[in-house]
């Protein structure tokens, strides 16, 4: 008998903490020299809805299996924290996630959203790409744990 997940994306709370961590951890997990210290450099993670403007999560039978959150900064709105765990992906649901913040900047009645990538997510470059953002010139570096040097990504709405 074939048992489909359930699977749904909702508004995040606090206590979607420890999945939220656990997701980001797997994922940084898949790449070489990329690693998560949710105390030393990601303590909003503990109260992800309360760090962030908005934040919501993918549940799959219940369990956090992805997220995304949003703040707005003046004229533009930063897509953040867009993460599945590798059993969801290939199910539409970054476009979906994407949307949210999308429709959430177009409430707000901004035109404008930004976000950055590490180097190393070249399939979240491929989605971003794909959903109409345009990759900017040069880089940035975050002198963190992992290294870390992301390219930036702007669409207009």
């Amino acid at each position: 008998m074939y048992n489909a997940r359930v699977i749904r994306i909702r508004e995040g709370t606090d206590a979607d903490a420890a999945g939220v961590i656990r997701v980001i951890g797997d994922v940084f997990a898949e790449y070489p020299g990329c690693v998560l210290d949710v105390d030393r450099e990601e303590p909003q993670l503990r109260a992800p809805a309360a760090a962030y403007d908005r934040f919501w999560v993918v549940e799959s039978d219940g369990e956090v299996s992805g997220c995304i959150a949003c703040d707005s900064e003046g004229d533009y709105v930063e897509l953040k924290k867009m993460y599945l765990d590798a059993s969801v992906r290939g199910r539409g649901l970054a476009t979906k996630l994407v949307a949210l913040v999308e429709n959430h900047a177009r409430a707000l009645g901004i035109s404008r959203i930004e976000c950055w990538s590490d180097t190393r997510f070249e399939t979240a470059h491929a989605v971003y790409e794909h959903l109409g953002y345009e990759r900017r010139d040069g880089t940035r570096e975050l002198y963190d744990l992992s290294n870390t040097v992301e390219f930036g990504f702007v669409k207009s709405l």
